[in-house]
Protein backbone atom coordinates (compact mmCIF):
# COMPACT_ATOMS: atom_id res chain seq x y z
CA UNK A 1 0.00 0.00 0.00
CA UNK A 2 1.18 2.97 -0.64
CA UNK A 3 2.84 5.29 2.04
CA UNK A 4 1.12 8.47 2.29
CA UNK A 5 -2.55 6.95 2.00
CA UNK A 6 -1.30 4.05 4.47
CA UNK A 7 -0.46 6.85 6.91
CA UNK A 8 -3.92 8.18 6.36
CA UNK A 9 -5.30 5.09 7.48
CA UNK A 10 -3.11 4.75 10.67
CA UNK A 11 -4.09 8.25 11.56
CA UNK A 12 -7.82 7.27 10.99
CA UNK A 13 -7.83 3.56 12.62
CA UNK A 14 -9.79 2.04 15.42
CA UNK A 15 -7.51 -1.28 15.23
CA UNK A 16 -3.69 -2.37 15.80
CA UNK A 17 -3.25 -3.92 12.39
CA UNK A 18 -0.46 -5.57 13.19
CA UNK A 19 -2.43 -7.48 15.77
CA UNK A 20 -4.32 -10.93 14.71
CA UNK A 21 -7.63 -11.63 15.85
CA UNK A 22 -10.30 -14.29 14.87
CA UNK A 23 -12.78 -13.55 12.29
CA UNK A 24 -15.86 -13.23 14.31
CA UNK A 25 -13.72 -10.97 16.60
CA UNK A 26 -13.88 -8.02 13.97
CA UNK A 27 -16.35 -5.41 14.49
CA UNK A 28 -19.17 -5.24 11.60
CA UNK A 29 -21.66 -2.43 11.00
CA UNK A 30 -24.88 -4.09 9.44
CA UNK A 31 -25.88 -3.51 6.30
CA UNK A 32 -27.22 -6.51 4.61
CA UNK A 33 -30.33 -8.09 5.13
CA UNK A 34 -28.18 -11.40 6.09
CA UNK A 35 -27.03 -14.22 4.38
CA UNK A 36 -27.33 -13.52 0.89
CA UNK A 37 -29.39 -15.81 -0.66
CA UNK A 38 -28.16 -19.19 -2.09
CA UNK A 39 -30.24 -20.92 -5.49
CA UNK A 40 -29.90 -23.51 -7.97
CA UNK A 41 -29.28 -22.16 -11.66
CA UNK A 42 -31.55 -25.28 -13.57
CA UNK A 43 -32.40 -24.20 -17.00
CA UNK A 44 -28.60 -22.71 -17.37
CA UNK A 45 -27.34 -26.17 -15.79
CA UNK A 46 -29.46 -27.92 -18.38
CA UNK A 47 -28.35 -25.65 -21.18
CA UNK A 48 -24.84 -26.45 -20.90
CA UNK A 49 -25.33 -29.99 -21.05
CA UNK A 50 -26.78 -30.81 -17.74
CA UNK A 51 -23.87 -32.66 -15.77
CA UNK A 52 -22.76 -29.75 -13.97
CA UNK A 53 -24.88 -28.40 -10.98
CA UNK A 54 -24.78 -24.39 -11.21
CA UNK A 55 -25.87 -22.37 -8.10
CA UNK A 56 -25.48 -18.83 -7.26
CA UNK A 57 -25.08 -16.70 -4.63
CA UNK A 58 -26.28 -13.42 -5.15
CA UNK A 59 -24.61 -10.34 -3.94
CA UNK A 60 -26.77 -8.43 -5.80
CA UNK A 61 -29.34 -8.80 -3.33
CA UNK A 62 -27.80 -9.03 -0.01
CA UNK A 63 -29.09 -5.64 0.98
CA UNK A 64 -31.52 -2.35 0.32
CA UNK A 65 -28.16 0.27 0.38
CA UNK A 66 -28.76 1.61 -3.30
CA UNK A 67 -29.23 -1.73 -5.13
CA UNK A 68 -26.38 -3.64 -2.87
CA UNK A 69 -23.39 -5.73 -4.06
CA UNK A 70 -20.30 -7.23 -3.19
CA UNK A 71 -18.94 -4.13 -2.39
CA UNK A 72 -21.48 -3.42 0.58
CA UNK A 73 -20.33 -6.64 2.02
CA UNK A 74 -16.65 -5.55 2.30
CA UNK A 75 -18.05 -2.19 3.70
CA UNK A 76 -19.32 -3.64 7.11
CA UNK A 77 -15.88 -4.02 8.20
CA UNK A 78 -14.70 -0.78 6.84
CA UNK A 79 -17.50 1.54 7.81
CA UNK A 80 -17.29 -0.02 11.42
CA UNK A 81 -13.94 1.36 11.65
CA UNK A 82 -14.89 4.96 9.67
CA UNK A 83 -17.96 5.35 12.66
CA UNK A 84 -15.50 3.72 15.75
CA UNK A 85 -12.95 6.56 14.84
CA UNK A 86 -15.05 9.46 14.40
CA UNK A 87 -14.78 9.99 10.35
CA UNK A 88 -17.37 12.06 8.46
CA UNK A 89 -16.53 11.50 5.28
CA UNK A 90 -15.99 8.37 2.75
CA UNK A 91 -13.33 9.24 0.31
CA UNK A 92 -12.95 6.17 -2.61
CA UNK A 93 -12.37 6.15 -5.95
CA UNK A 94 -13.42 4.03 -9.71
CA UNK A 95 -14.59 4.07 -12.68
CA UNK A 96 -17.12 6.12 -14.24
CA UNK A 97 -19.92 3.52 -13.88
CA UNK A 98 -18.24 2.11 -10.46
CA UNK A 99 -20.53 -0.45 -8.76
CA UNK A 100 -17.81 0.43 -6.16
CA UNK A 101 -18.30 4.19 -5.45
CA UNK A 102 -22.31 3.91 -5.85
CA UNK A 103 -22.26 1.75 -3.00
CA UNK A 104 -19.65 3.65 -0.62
CA UNK A 105 -22.14 6.81 -1.74
CA UNK A 106 -25.54 4.56 -0.50
CA UNK A 107 -23.58 3.60 2.39
CA UNK A 108 -22.10 6.76 3.34
CA UNK A 109 -25.82 8.16 3.22
CA UNK A 110 -27.48 5.33 5.04
CA UNK A 111 -25.07 5.83 8.02
CA UNK A 112 -25.61 10.04 7.89
CA UNK A 113 -21.64 10.64 6.31
CA UNK A 114 -20.81 12.52 3.56
CA UNK A 115 -18.77 10.85 0.86
CA UNK A 116 -16.41 12.05 -1.80
CA UNK A 117 -15.71 9.83 -4.83
CA UNK A 118 -13.09 10.28 -8.03
CA UNK A 119 -13.90 9.05 -11.00
CA UNK A 120 -12.36 8.12 -13.31
CA UNK A 121 -11.64 7.13 -17.21
CA UNK A 122 -11.10 3.55 -16.88
CA UNK A 123 -13.05 2.07 -19.64
CA UNK A 124 -12.48 3.06 -23.48
CA UNK A 125 -15.90 2.95 -24.09
CA UNK A 126 -17.70 5.87 -25.82
CA UNK A 127 -21.40 6.27 -25.69
CA UNK A 128 -23.25 9.44 -25.34
CA UNK A 129 -25.32 8.23 -22.02
CA UNK A 130 -21.80 6.30 -20.74
CA UNK A 131 -21.51 9.02 -18.14
CA UNK A 132 -25.00 9.74 -17.44
CA UNK A 133 -26.77 6.81 -16.39
CA UNK A 134 -26.29 3.30 -14.28
CA UNK A 135 -24.01 3.76 -11.83
CA UNK A 136 -22.91 7.17 -11.93
CA UNK A 137 -26.37 8.59 -12.17
CA UNK A 138 -27.36 6.23 -8.70
CA UNK A 139 -24.01 8.11 -7.31
CA UNK A 140 -25.78 11.81 -8.26
CA UNK A 141 -29.42 10.97 -6.75
CA UNK A 142 -27.93 10.12 -3.24
CA UNK A 143 -26.25 13.67 -3.77
CA UNK A 144 -22.48 12.30 -3.81
CA UNK A 145 -19.69 14.89 -4.28
CA UNK A 146 -17.95 13.31 -7.40
CA UNK A 147 -14.95 14.20 -8.75
CA UNK A 148 -14.49 13.49 -12.52
CA UNK A 149 -10.96 12.80 -13.61
CA UNK A 150 -10.15 11.56 -17.08
CA UNK A 151 -6.64 9.04 -15.74
CA UNK A 152 -7.36 5.54 -17.20
CA UNK A 153 -7.38 2.06 -15.97
CA UNK A 154 -5.31 0.78 -12.99
CA UNK A 155 -5.91 -1.00 -9.48
CA UNK A 156 -3.36 1.01 -7.68
CA UNK A 157 -3.43 4.12 -5.44
CA UNK A 158 -3.39 6.88 -7.51
CA UNK A 159 -2.60 10.44 -6.61
CA UNK A 160 -6.16 11.81 -7.63
CA UNK A 161 -7.60 9.99 -4.53
CA UNK A 162 -5.01 11.80 -2.55
CA UNK A 163 -6.05 15.01 -3.65
CA UNK A 164 -9.78 14.25 -2.57
CA UNK A 165 -8.72 13.14 0.58
CA UNK A 166 -6.89 16.77 1.47
CA UNK A 167 -9.52 18.72 0.38
CA UNK A 168 -11.86 17.11 2.87
CA UNK A 169 -9.22 17.88 5.42
CA UNK A 170 -8.67 20.94 4.27
CA UNK A 171 -12.70 21.74 4.67
CA UNK A 172 -12.39 20.83 8.20
CA UNK A 173 -13.53 17.11 7.87
CA UNK A 174 -12.06 14.22 8.70
CA UNK A 175 -12.25 11.41 5.83
CA UNK A 176 -12.08 7.74 5.92
CA UNK A 177 -9.69 6.62 2.91
CA UNK A 178 -11.53 3.85 0.95
CA UNK A 179 -9.04 2.25 -2.01
CA UNK A 180 -10.58 1.21 -5.44
CA UNK A 181 -13.33 -1.81 -4.62
CA UNK A 182 -12.53 -1.22 -0.86
CA UNK A 183 -9.63 -3.95 -1.84
CA UNK A 184 -6.38 -2.80 -1.34
CA UNK A 185 -7.43 -2.00 2.50
CA UNK A 186 -5.63 -3.72 5.88
CA UNK A 187 -9.61 -4.83 6.33
CA UNK A 188 -10.70 -5.34 2.49
CA UNK A 189 -10.43 -9.38 2.66
CA UNK A 190 -12.70 -9.62 5.94
CA UNK A 191 -16.26 -9.18 4.26
CA UNK A 192 -15.52 -12.01 1.44
CA UNK A 193 -13.86 -14.30 4.21
CA UNK A 194 -16.79 -14.12 5.97
CA UNK A 195 -19.23 -14.98 3.11
CA UNK A 196 -16.71 -18.16 3.02
CA UNK A 197 -17.89 -19.06 6.50
CA UNK A 198 -21.61 -17.95 5.66
CA UNK A 199 -21.34 -20.44 2.57
CA UNK A 200 -20.21 -23.49 4.57
CA UNK A 201 -23.22 -23.02 6.83
CA UNK A 202 -25.75 -22.58 3.87
CA UNK A 203 -24.15 -25.96 2.44
CA UNK A 204 -24.97 -27.71 5.64
CA UNK A 205 -28.18 -26.33 5.19
CA UNK A 206 -28.46 -27.27 2.03
CA UNK A 207 -26.56 -30.96 2.09
CA UNK A 208 -24.43 -29.44 -0.50
CA UNK A 209 -20.85 -29.32 -1.09
CA UNK A 210 -19.98 -26.92 -3.63
CA UNK A 211 -16.23 -27.99 -5.57
CA UNK A 212 -15.99 -25.24 -7.93
CA UNK A 213 -16.82 -21.74 -6.52
CA UNK A 214 -16.61 -18.97 -9.60
CA UNK A 215 -16.15 -15.45 -8.50
CA UNK A 216 -14.86 -12.36 -10.65
CA UNK A 217 -11.64 -10.96 -9.94
CA UNK A 218 -10.54 -7.46 -10.86
CA UNK A 219 -8.88 -5.47 -7.76
CA UNK A 220 -9.10 -8.83 -5.92
CA UNK A 221 -10.26 -8.77 -2.21
CA UNK A 222 -13.74 -10.50 -3.17
CA UNK A 223 -11.21 -13.63 -4.14
CA UNK A 224 -8.90 -13.20 -2.07
CA UNK A 225 -11.04 -13.17 0.94
CA UNK A 226 -12.81 -16.20 0.07
CA UNK A 227 -9.35 -17.89 -0.39
CA UNK A 228 -8.62 -17.01 3.44
CA UNK A 229 -12.12 -17.59 4.18
CA UNK A 230 -12.48 -21.32 2.85
CA UNK A 231 -8.77 -21.72 4.22
CA UNK A 232 -10.17 -21.75 7.85
CA UNK A 233 -12.02 -24.83 7.56
CA UNK A 234 -9.97 -26.64 3.98
CA UNK A 235 -12.11 -28.53 2.94
CA UNK A 236 -10.48 -31.21 0.55
CA UNK A 237 -12.13 -30.99 -2.96
CA UNK A 238 -12.79 -27.30 -3.69
CA UNK A 239 -11.13 -24.78 -5.82
CA UNK A 240 -11.78 -21.34 -5.86
CA UNK A 241 -11.66 -19.49 -9.22
CA UNK A 242 -11.02 -16.61 -10.16
CA UNK A 243 -12.38 -15.55 -13.27
CA UNK A 244 -9.64 -12.18 -14.62
CA UNK A 245 -11.46 -9.50 -15.83
CA UNK A 246 -9.00 -6.56 -15.23
CA UNK A 247 -6.67 -7.66 -18.55
CA UNK A 248 -4.02 -6.81 -16.15
CA UNK A 249 -3.09 -10.21 -15.05
CA UNK A 250 0.10 -10.15 -13.33
CA UNK A 251 -0.72 -7.11 -11.31
CA UNK A 252 -4.24 -9.01 -10.29
CA UNK A 253 -2.84 -12.08 -9.47
CA UNK A 254 0.52 -10.55 -7.35
CA UNK A 255 -3.25 -8.34 -5.61
CA UNK A 256 -5.44 -11.89 -4.88
CA UNK A 257 -2.26 -12.98 -3.55
CA UNK A 258 -0.97 -10.34 -1.12
CA UNK A 259 -4.54 -9.89 -0.32
CA UNK A 260 -5.27 -13.41 0.49
CA UNK A 261 -2.18 -13.85 2.66
CA UNK A 262 -2.60 -10.64 4.65
CA UNK A 263 -6.28 -11.56 5.73
CA UNK A 264 -5.26 -15.71 6.39
CA UNK A 265 -2.86 -13.77 8.33
CA UNK A 266 -5.35 -11.08 10.32
CA UNK A 267 -7.82 -13.87 10.81
CA UNK A 268 -5.23 -16.29 12.36
CA UNK A 269 -5.44 -19.06 9.70
CA UNK A 270 -1.77 -20.10 11.56
CA UNK A 271 -0.16 -21.77 7.99
CA UNK A 272 0.86 -20.27 4.59
CA UNK A 273 -1.05 -20.60 1.68
CA UNK A 274 -0.53 -22.79 -1.02
CA UNK A 275 0.25 -22.04 -4.16
CA UNK A 276 -3.18 -24.16 -5.49
CA UNK A 277 -4.91 -21.69 -3.47
CA UNK A 278 -4.39 -19.08 -5.52
CA UNK A 279 -6.40 -19.69 -8.62
CA UNK A 280 -6.66 -16.74 -11.41
CA UNK A 281 -8.15 -17.89 -14.80
CA UNK A 282 -7.02 -15.38 -18.32
CA UNK A 283 -8.54 -15.81 -21.14
CA UNK A 284 -12.04 -14.45 -20.63
CA UNK A 285 -11.24 -10.58 -20.10
CA UNK A 286 -12.45 -9.16 -23.81
CA UNK A 287 -10.24 -6.82 -25.17
CA UNK A 288 -10.13 -4.44 -21.96
CA UNK A 289 -11.37 -3.68 -19.03
CA UNK A 290 -15.14 -2.66 -19.05
CA UNK A 291 -15.20 -3.54 -22.49
CA UNK A 292 -17.20 -6.64 -23.69
CA UNK A 293 -16.65 -9.14 -26.59
CA UNK A 294 -18.80 -11.81 -27.74
CA UNK A 295 -17.99 -14.21 -25.62
CA UNK A 296 -19.12 -11.72 -23.09
CA UNK A 297 -22.58 -10.86 -24.81
CA UNK A 298 -23.26 -14.50 -25.08
CA UNK A 299 -22.78 -15.27 -21.23
CA UNK A 300 -24.96 -12.59 -20.55
CA UNK A 301 -27.83 -13.53 -22.73
CA UNK A 302 -27.63 -17.20 -21.49
CA UNK A 303 -27.80 -16.28 -18.08
CA UNK A 304 -30.59 -14.23 -18.56
CA UNK A 305 -32.79 -16.52 -21.43
CA UNK A 306 -32.34 -19.66 -19.21
CA UNK A 307 -32.76 -18.80 -15.49
CA UNK A 308 -33.51 -14.62 -16.17
CA UNK A 309 -30.29 -14.04 -13.78
CA UNK A 310 -29.05 -10.38 -15.29
CA UNK A 311 -25.80 -10.10 -15.48
CA UNK A 312 -23.25 -6.83 -16.66
CA UNK A 313 -20.63 -6.43 -19.31
CA UNK A 314 -17.62 -5.28 -17.12
CA UNK A 315 -17.65 -8.09 -13.97
CA UNK A 316 -20.63 -10.79 -14.42
CA UNK A 317 -21.04 -11.44 -17.93
CA UNK A 318 -16.97 -11.88 -17.96
CA UNK A 319 -16.95 -14.59 -15.17
CA UNK A 320 -20.22 -16.55 -16.73
CA UNK A 321 -18.62 -16.88 -19.64
CA UNK A 322 -15.49 -18.17 -17.52
CA UNK A 323 -17.95 -20.46 -15.85
CA UNK A 324 -19.53 -21.23 -19.47
CA UNK A 325 -16.18 -22.38 -21.09
CA UNK A 326 -14.72 -24.09 -18.69
CA UNK A 327 -17.95 -26.21 -18.22
CA UNK A 328 -17.92 -26.99 -22.01
CA UNK A 329 -14.15 -27.62 -22.22
CA UNK A 330 -14.29 -29.75 -19.39
CA UNK A 331 -12.19 -28.12 -17.00
CA UNK A 332 -15.53 -28.36 -14.59
CA UNK A 333 -15.52 -31.87 -15.45
CA UNK A 334 -19.40 -33.96 -15.03
CA UNK A 335 -20.81 -34.15 -11.93
CA UNK A 336 -19.37 -31.10 -9.98
CA UNK A 337 -21.31 -28.58 -8.42
CA UNK A 338 -20.58 -25.04 -8.86
CA UNK A 339 -21.51 -21.86 -7.01
CA UNK A 340 -21.37 -18.96 -9.03
CA UNK A 341 -20.70 -15.80 -7.25
CA UNK A 342 -22.74 -12.78 -8.45
CA UNK A 343 -21.21 -9.68 -7.23
CA UNK A 344 -23.89 -7.36 -8.53
CA UNK A 345 -22.64 -4.92 -11.41
CA UNK A 346 -25.89 -4.68 -13.05
CA UNK A 347 -26.61 -1.13 -12.34
CA UNK A 348 -23.63 -0.61 -15.27
CA UNK A 349 -26.26 -2.45 -18.03
CA UNK A 350 -28.35 1.19 -19.42
CA UNK A 351 -24.42 2.43 -20.06
CA UNK A 352 -23.74 -0.04 -22.33
CA UNK A 353 -28.00 -0.13 -23.87
CA UNK A 354 -26.00 1.25 -27.73
CA UNK A 355 -23.69 -1.65 -27.52
CA UNK A 356 -24.37 -4.64 -29.95
CA UNK A 357 -26.78 -7.12 -28.39
CA UNK A 358 -26.98 -5.34 -24.77
CA UNK A 359 -29.87 -2.74 -25.72
CA UNK A 360 -29.86 -2.78 -29.40
CA UNK A 361 -33.12 -4.19 -31.41
CA UNK A 362 -30.93 -7.66 -32.26
CA UNK A 363 -32.94 -7.70 -35.83
CA UNK A 364 -31.23 -3.78 -36.61
CA UNK A 365 -27.75 -5.34 -35.45
CA UNK A 366 -25.16 -5.67 -38.20
CA UNK A 367 -23.22 -8.10 -36.29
Amino acid sequence: MDKIVYDYLITASAYDWSHHMSLDEFRREPLLFGPSPIHPLPRLSQALGGQVEIWAKREDCNSGIAFGGNKVRKLEYLAAEALDTGCDTLVSIGGIQSNHTRQVTGVARYLGLEAVTVQEGWVDYNDMNYDRVGNIQLTRIMGGDIRIDPAGFDIGIRDSWKQALDSVIAAGGKPYPIPAGASDHPLGGLGFANWAVEVETQEAQLDVFFDNIIVCTVTGSSHAGMIAGFALSDRPGRRIIGIDASATLEQTVEQVTRIATNTAEKVELGRSLRDNEITVVPGYEGPAYGVPDATTVEAIHLAARTDAMLTDPVYEGKSMAGLIGMIRSGEISAGSKVLYCHLGGQPALPAYAGFPGLGSPERELSN
